[in-house]
C-alpha cells in the first residue's frame, strides 16, 4: 500500500501558502515489496517512502535524519527534490558533489526551500551513487487549488497517487559492482505498483487497490520512481486523457496507454464509466529489461495493480484488454496550456549551443563528447562559491559546461539507446523529438525529463536561475558509469551582494569536513 501521506492537504487557496515542517528519517530496516525480504534504505520506513502534499506556494523546511546502519549499503547520503526549480537554495538540490557533500550517518540535515509557485508531480529519491535503487525514493505532489485544467476531474488526493517503480533483490553496490565487472546493467526482479509486486514462483501479494466511484473522473498522479526501466501505463478498457507533464500542465490528450520512462511524471484523467467491476492497471516495465533469459525471477506482465469500483466483489480482475493495441501518447502532441507560455524561447538561433555526443568506447563506462563524468572531490557550488568563474577555473574543468546569464541554451543529443535525460534546476522545451525530423518552436512539449531514443533530440532553456545544475541520464547505472556533465550557471550572480545569491545555511557548511572526516566505510 502506499504509505500515509506526509500533512493531507486542506487546498487553502494559494493566499495562505505557509511554511510546512516535516521530519523524514532515512532508516535501514527488512521489507519484502513483492514477497522477498531484503534490507532496504527506507524512508520513514516503509517503500516507497512517505508521499509528500503541499499546496501551491508553500515553502517546506524537511529534517532529514539519517539513520543508515547496514554496512552492505551505503550509510552516507543525499536526496534531491526533483523537479524544484531551487532557487536561490541550489544547495538543497542533493546530488552529493554536484551540490553538496554527502549527509554522514547519525546526522540530521535540514532541505529548506520554497516550492516557488510550481505546481503538480514531483519526487525525491537519493542522489549519491546508485542508493536510490535500495529503496530512498518517493513522491511529492503539489496542489493547485485554482488549477486551470480544475474542471476536468472530481477526485484528486492521496487516493490518486501512483508510483512505478523497479525492484531488486540484491543490495547496489553488488548489483553495481557486477554491472562493472560483467557490463550488464542490473535487471530487476519485479516491477511495483505503489510498493508491491509479484516476480516468478514468489508468493502471491496482495495487489494494490485503488478504489473508484461510477460516473467520477479521477486525476490519477503517475510517478515514474525507476533506476532503469520505463513503464507502459494503462487501465483495462478505459481512456487517459492526459494534461500535465513533470509539472507543467499541458492541453489535455485522450489516449489509451502512456510510455513513462525513468523519473518521468504525469497526470491523466480516467473517467470511471464503465461496468461495476474489478480492472486490471498495467505497467509492463519494459526498454531493454529483458525477461526470463537475464533475470528467471522477472516477469514484466506481473507489474499490476486493480482498479476497484464501489460494489465490485474483493476479487482480481477478469478484464484482458492490454491497451497495448490502443493509442499511445506521443510527446509532439502535448503543448503547454496558454498561461504556461508555450513557445516563449523562441525560433531565433540560441545564445549558446551544445552537442553532446555519447559514446562507450570502454564499456560498461558512458562518455559524453570523450569524457566519462567523475565525481568531483568538492562540490561544484561550492567551487562556483569559491569563486570559480572561467571552464579552466573548475576541477574537473572538462566535466563542467559555462553558462551566461539570461541565455537562450539549446542542447542537441545524437540518439543512441533509450537513456532518459534529466535537467536539474529548469524545465525544458523538446523541440525536436526522437526519431523526427520536425522542429517546434511554437507551442513543444515542457518537462524536465525526455527520453534519447533515436534520431537526434534538442531542448532549450532559459539560463534565468544561477547555480549548480546536473543533467544526467537518469537510469541510475548510467550516471554511476559516467552519462553525466554539470552546468554553473552564471557564476558571479551566486555570491554574496548579486540579488541571485545562494543561501548556503550552516549545516551545508559543515558537510563536507564532516563527511571527508567519516572513515572510508561510512562513506
Amino acid at each position: 500500500m502506499l504509505p500515509v501521506a506526509l500533512g493531507l492537504i486542506s487546498l487553502l487557496p494559494s493566499a495562505f501558502a505557509e511554511l510546512r515542517n516535516f521530519d523524514l528519517n532515512i532508516v535501514s530496516t527488512q521489507l519484502a515489496p513483492d514477497g522477498f525480504e531484503r534490507s532496504v534504505i527506507a524512508p520513514n520506513g516503509t517503500y516507497p517512502g512517505p508521499t509528500f502534499m503541499v499546496n501551491k506556494g508553500d515553502s517546506v523546511d524537511i529534517a532529514m535524519h539519517n539513520q543508515l546502519v547496514d554496512p552492505s549499503m551505503r550509510r552516507s547520503t543525499s536526496i534531491h527534490w526533483h523537479g524544484f526549480f531551487q532557487a536561490r537554495t541550489s544547495y538543497a538540490d542533493g546530488p552529493s558533489f554536484v551540490n553538496q557533500c554527502p549527509i554522514p550517518p547519525n546526522t540530521t540535515f535540514h532541505y529548506a526551500f520554497d516550492t516557488a509557485g510550481q505546481t503538480g508531480n514531483y519526487w525525491y529519491h537519493s542522489h549519491l551513487s546508485t542508493q536510490y535503487c535500495d529503496g530512498l525514493r518517493g513522491a511529492f505532489a503539489v496542489y493547485d487549488p485554482e488549477d486551470p485544467l480544475g474542471d476536468l476531474y472530481d477526485i484528486d488526493d492521496e487516493t490518486t497517487i501512483i508510483t512505478l517503480s523497479d525492484w531488486y533483490h540484491v543490495v547496489a553496490p553488488e548489483a553495481q559492482a557486477d554491472f562493472f565487472q560483467s557490463g550488464t546493467v542490473p535487471i530487476p526482479d519485479s516491477g511495483l505498483i505503489n510498493g508491491v509486486g509479484r516476480y516468478v514462483g514468489g508468493p502471491e501479494v496482495p495487489y494494490a487497490v485503488i478504489n473508484v466511484e461510477q460516473g467520477k473522473r479521477y486525476r490519477f498522479r503517475v510517478f515514474a520512481l525507476s533506476c532503469r526501466p520505463f513503464f507502459t501505463w494503462s487501465i483495462d478498457n478505459h481512456n487517459l486523457t492526459v494534461m500535465e507533464l513533470d509539472g507543467v500542465e499541458h492541453d489535455p490528450v485522450t489516449v489509451q496507454n502512456v510510455d513513462i520512462y525513468a523519473a518521468q511524471r504525469f497526470s491523466a484523467v480516467v473517467e470511471a464509466n464503465q461496468p461495476v467491476d474489478n480492472y486490471w492497471m498495467r505497467a509492463p516495465p519494459t526498454g531493454g529489461v529483458g525477461g526470463a533469459a537475464g533475470n528467471p525471477n522477472f516477469n514484466p506482465n506481473l507489474t499490476l495493480a486493480i482498479v476497484r469500483y464501489a460494489g465490485a466483489p474483493d476479487a482480481e480482475p477478469t478484464s484482458n484488454n492490454t491497451g497495448i493495441l490502443g493509442i499511445k501518447l506521443d510527446d509532439a502532441n502535448m503543448h503547454p496550456i496558454a498561461s504556461e507560455d508555450p513557445g516563449k524561447l523562441g525560433s531565433g538561433p540560441p545564445d549558446i549551443f551544445f552537442e553532446l555526443n555519447i559514446a562507450q568506447p570502454n564499456p560498461p563506462f558512458f562518455d559524453i563528447n570523450n569524457i566519462s563524468y567523475i565525481s568531483p572531490t568538492l562540490p561544484v557550488l561550492l567551487q562556483i562559491l569559491s569563486g570559480a568563474a572561467q571552464p579552466q577555473d573548475f576541477l574537473p574543468s572538462d566535466q563542467v559546461l559555462l553558462i551566461t546569464p539570461n541565455a537562450t541554451i539549446e542542447v542537441s543529443i545524437p540518439g543512441t539507446g533509450a537513456h532518459p535525460f534529466h535537467l536539474h534546476g529548469h524545465n525544458f522545451d523538446v523541440i525536436r523529438q526522437p526519431n523526427s525530423n520536425v522542429t517546434n518552436f511554437v507551442n513543444p512539449p515542457r518537462r524536465d525529463v525526455t527520453p534519447i531514443n533515436g534520431g537526434n533530440t534538442t531542448f532549450r532553456f532559459k539560463a534565468d536561475n544561477p547555480g549548480a545544475w546536473f543533467l544526467h541520464c537518469h537510469i541510475d547505472w548510467h550516471l554511476e558509469a559516467g552519462l553525466a556533465v554539470v552546468f554553473a550557471e552564471s557564476p558571479s550572480l551566486n555570491l554574496e551582494g548579486s540579488p541571485f545569491a545562494q543561501t548556503t545555511p550552516k549545516d551545508w557548511e559543515d558537510l563536507c569536513p564532516d563527511y571527508n572526516a567519516l572513515a572510508p566505510e561510512l562513506q
